[in-house]
């Protein structure tokens, strides 16, 4: 992975963590046990500390980022979702940030609760536990349901699944010039439970 130092402080990742080699960690990160960091994410420790609690996930190019003396902190299995952005904020334990989300300077996401995707959480914003939020900016839309808040852990499970999957067997390779006839599929995941849940789910709802 691109892996950068600045003023002597470098990152520090732990030996039970997945980080892409397209990801780049710069300065003060520090990426905990059993964590996951996608294609092309970055986090950026130049002026504030990053902390990624144990098995918490940031995914394909999400961007971290913080002010001086201000840590950015994703709780144990807080899972940031795709593009999203946080700067100099706090997401608490099982909190979820959805797809292209922007967290701001000071906000605090409480624990189990969850940020819409595209949402725009602003400076200061406090989101209560087990809340869901959205909007431009983010406002509070209900409280989640105990359904739900197993759905979403359940999805962070996955990326725990997925950071030893990757560990394991993840490896660069050339494509191939054609698709094989007896083409392997992936092998089975927690991802075909958590969408049969979900889909039964929707369907009693």
């Amino acid at each position: 992975m691109p892996c950068y130092a600045i003023d002597d402080v470098v990152p520090v990742v732990d030996p039970s963590a997945f980080v892409h080699p397209t990801a780049v960690l710069i300065g003060d990160v520090i990426v905990g046990p059993g964590c996951y960091v996608g294609p092309c994410a970055s986090l950026r420790g130049d002026f504030g500390r990053i902390v990624l609690g144990r098995g918490s996930n940031v995914q394909d190019a999400c961007i971290v980022h913080g002010y001086p003396k201000q840590d950015t902190v994703i709780e144990e299995n807080g899972h940031i979702g795709h593009g999203a952005v946080l700067h100099s904020c706090v997401v608490r334990r099982g909190a979820l940030v959805g797809i292209t989300a922007v967290v701001m300077d000071d906000a605090e996401i409480g624990e189990q609760a969850v940020v819409a995707a595209c949402a725009f959480v602003p400076v200061g914003m406090r989101v209560a536990a087990r809340t869901l939020v959205a909007g431009i900016p983010a406002k509070v839309v209900r409280a989640l349901k105990d359904k739900e808040l197993v759905w979403f852990a359940d999805g962070t499970r996955v990326y725990h699944e997925l950071t030893v999957r990757c560990l394991e067997s993840l490896r660069e390779t050339q494509p191939l010039p054609s698709v094989q006839a007896d083409r392997r599929r992936l092998p089975p995941s927690l991802v075909d439970a958590l969408i049969a849940d979900r889909d039964r789910g929707i369907r009693e709802a």
